[in-house]
């Protein structure tokens, strides 16, 4: 008898704890700002650290792209729909990098999630002109060229456009937190304007202001700054060059005196290796920020210490 009187106190409790967490889950539908139950997924690490600065400690924020997955070639699972769909909030730069959003968005209840593209009043470039490549035949391959170039947060200036964007999606759909997010927003637009100053100030008065990079990431940057970009691929860091297209950066090293080559420490780099050897020019990292490891976020490394990082490897080209 007494057993039976445990387990029914245990049925009793077991119940009971269902039904509690079953009126915290409504709770956090319900719309509700408690700091828990403001949830923001993020495509890639500029929206992830944008987004976070703004959030504050207001709420959660996710990455969704992980480390180490190149953002332009990265397919969503299941799951990441599954992620996006439970978030009140979706961050993500522009369908010309996250090409799988418009598909993936018709299966968004954007009445529940609140859909922010960062760059959408940002007047994108156009894609570099160097965008075909070869076989091992040496026949053309498949253009996977961007129309559009979507490097837009590697320009302190836009990258202030897109936090501005991110904050005033989250005022609009939480109100009440206006104060707060337009604080965090403020302290952070400061940090941004001084990353811009810092590279006004090192390339106002360059002489050589050309630089060779793998791939062209660095198009809103150098148009920021009047400096002149040369990528060895395209936009997508996975292209290839033609031989010709070799042929003709090695001259264009030597002849505009290009005295370092910048390549990705993310991607293979055996192209500008090569090239870097042929010309006898020095090799440099300059990291375009479409992912950070877990190691470097630990390190403490972010947005600004990378593009500071990114400022004094510039400076060993441009004089």
């Amino acid at each position: 008898m007494r057993k039976h009187i445990v387990k029914y106190s245990l049925g009793l409790i077991f119940i009971a704890s269902i039904f509690t967490l079953t009126a915290c889950g409504q709770t956090k539908e319900s719309g509700e700002t408690s700091k828990d139950s403001i949830k923001v997924v993020t495509t890639f690490y500029p929206m992830y650290d944008f987004t976070k600065q703004v959030v504050g400690d207001a709420g959660e924020v996710e990455l969704l792209i992980p480390a180490g997955t190149e953002a332009h070639d990265y397919e969503p699972s299941a799951k990441d729909i599954a992620k996006i769909s439970n978030a009140d909030v979706f961050v993500y730069n522009s369908q010309e990098l996250e090409t799988w959003v418009k598909a993936s968005l018709e299966n968004i209840d954007s009445k529940k999630v609140a859909i922010v593209e960062a760059s959408q009043e940002i007047d994108l470039m156009e894609g570099t002109s160097h965008e075909e490549e070869e076989d091992e035949a040496g026949h053309e391959g498949h253009n996977h060229s961007h129309e559009l170039d979507p490097h837009v947060w590697l320009d302190p200036v836009l990258a202030q456009k897109e936090v501005e964007a991110i904050r005033d999606a989250l005022v609009k759909k939480y109100p009440e937190k206006k104060d707060l997010f337009e604080k965090n927003t403020d302290a952070y637009l400061n940090k941004l304007a001084a990353l811009d100053n810092q590279y006004k100030t090192a390339f106002a008065n360059a002489k050589n202001k050309t630089f060779v990079t793998q791939h062209a990431a660095f198009g809103y940057l150098a148009k920021q700054y009047g400096l002149t970009q040369e990528a060895i691929a395209g936009i997508s860091p996975d292209q290839e060059p033609s031989p010709s297209r070799l042929a003709e950066l090695k001259h264009y090293v030597e002849d505009n005196h290009v005295s370092v080559i910048y390549f990705e420490s993310s991607a293979s780099s055996k192209v500008a290796k090569t090239l870097a050897t042929e010309t006898g020019v020095e090799l440099a990292v300059l990291n375009p920020l479409e992912s950070l490891t877990k190691k470097e976020q630990e390190q403490g490394k972010n947005y600004i210490s990378v593009m500071e990082e990114n400022l004094k490897a510039l400076k060993k080209s441009i004089q």
